[in-house]
Order: C-alpha cells, then structure tokens, then sequence
C-alpha cells in the first residue's frame, strides 16, 4: 500500500497534479490524502472573531468532501482510496504533521504555468516542501500530459554518491512505467572528472546496468551551461520527467530555484520527483 500525500488549494494545477499521480501509480493499491490547509485567519473566522467571508472554514471543509467524493466516483481504479484532511496553520508545518500521522510515502505538489515572464520556476511553497520536508515529492506541472512517462532523465554533476535509497525509487520509478532512463552529465569544454565523480559514476552505472540490463543510456554534454543543457537534452530526447536528488541541494538550486520561466520552458510540461535520501 502506498500513502499519498496531494496538497490541494481546488486550484487546477493541485487537481492536475491529483489526476496524474492517479495515472501513474494506477497498478498499485494507494491511499490518497488530499490535503487542505486553511490559515490562521480562518480559526478567527471560524471563532467568530471576524465576519464570515465566502470562504469560511464550512464551505472549505464542504468544498474538500466534494472533491474527495467526486474524485472517488470519477477513479477508474478499484484499488485507489480517497481521505480528505483539513488542517489550519503554516505549511510546513501541516505537512510534517501529516506525514507522520498518515505514513506517507510520496508528496505529490501541482505548480501553475507561466503567468509571467519573471516567474520563479518553483514557487515557494514547492521550494520549501523540496529543502524541508524529508520525503519524496513529486511536482506536476499544470500542463503535464496523463500519460506514464517513457523518458525519464536524470541530469547530473556527479558529485554526490547515489545510495540505494536514492537509486531505489528511481528504479521504482522507472519499472512503473516501463520507462527509458536517460543519465545527463554537462561538462564545460577541456574540463575532465575528477576521481571521486568518476567513482560516483562507476557506481551509478554499475548499479543501472545490473538493476536495468536495458532501456539506459549515459550522455555527456560539452560546453554548455547546464540548464542550457538540460534544456537541449529535454527537447531532444523527448523527455516525459526528470528526476532530482535534494541532497545536492547545489544542483537543484542553479537548476531550479535560481531559475525563471523565460530562462528554462521545460518545467511546464514535465514532472520533477525529487528524491530525499
């Protein structure tokens, strides 16, 4: 059984983000929290403090059965289960609850498209979920396609050892869909490895070859910057999701978080899982 966590706001990038995580862990027996946290403003609301507005806690809690319930009706999976949680307060701080509470195994976050030009690629509260929050987490794109991934990749400095319980959900990942693993290194021209990189990639590959035997592949790109990079590898191969390591949190902050939209487009269409060690 696998325990899902969808933060949800009803908006129809965290619905998207739901209806995908449906679609790909299909074959398996999970349940589903959808996950609505109100703010302190509404305990006020809820007190009597201050006058009732058309969002009071009422409506948001009927508002989270109905689309519990209607997603229930809708799921085409037998083996897929639905809990609504209403929770007040910060965040972070609502999504550790529940995490312990509820075992969960997988954060699954929506993120809006571009609406502007300027726009951080991952937003704060994806941002904060990612560098806080000791779980797996899958962010899904509003424009994402409902449809299993059949290239995944994985770009990479190098410069971390991959332990099993990082490589593991990969592979997890991977078999799910049945999914070709593409590895992506970017490396500036005349630049070689050093030995611990080239350590960490025997490893890596070693452990690829003996879990995969096929459907992977090693690609080095020269002179390029790496979202560069990863933007030409991303369009070339056709890539469906990307998979991160927060432990090199380097990586992930001159990828992602240092990013804009009009820097880097592939974020709008493809899912990144995130792996915590």
């Amino acid at each position: 059984m696998k325990n899902i966590l969808v933060p949800t706001d009803f908006s129809q990038n965290s619905i998207r983000a739901l209806k995908y995580a449906q679609m790909l862990f299909s074959s398996l027996e999970c349940n589903f929290y959808l996950l609505h946290i109100g703010t302190l403003l509404d305990t006020k609301n809820d007190a009597g403090l201050y006058p009732k507005t058309d969002k009071v806690t009422e409506s948001t809690k009927k508002e989270l059965a109905d689309l519990v319930k209607e997603t229930r009706e809708h799921s085409l999976e037998a083996n897929h289960f639905f809990f609504p949680l209403h929770e007040y307060g910060f965040f972070i701080t609502a999504i550790k609850k529940h995490l312990q509470e509820n075992n969960i195994d997988l954060i699954v976050m929506g993120t809006k498209g571009a609406s502007g030009i300027k726009e951080k690629v991952v937003g704060t509260h994806t941002g904060d979920v990612i560098t806080k929050v000791q779980c797996n987490t899958l962010v899904v794109p509003e424009d994402v396609e409902l449809s299993k991934p059949r290239e995944i990749a994985f770009p990479t400095d190098l410069n971390i050892f991959y332990s099993l319980k990082i490589l593991r959900p990969m592979m997890e990942m991977v078999k799910l869909g049945k999914s070709q693993f593409r590895i992506m290194h970017a490396i500036q021209e005349g630049d070689h490895l050093t030995e611990e990189q080239k350590n960490n990639k025997e490893y890596l590959l070693d452990f690829i070859k003996e879990t995969l035997q096929e459907g992977h592949s090693f690609h080095t790109i020269t002179n390029k910057k790496v979202k560069s990079a990863i933007q030409c590898f991303v369009e070339s191969r056709e890539i469906d999701m990307m998979f991160m390591v927060a432990k090199n949190i380097n990586f992930i902050q001159q990828v992602l978080f240092d990013s804009i939209v009009e820097q880097i487009s592939f974020h709008t269409k493809i899912p990144f899982y995130v792996i915590h060690e």
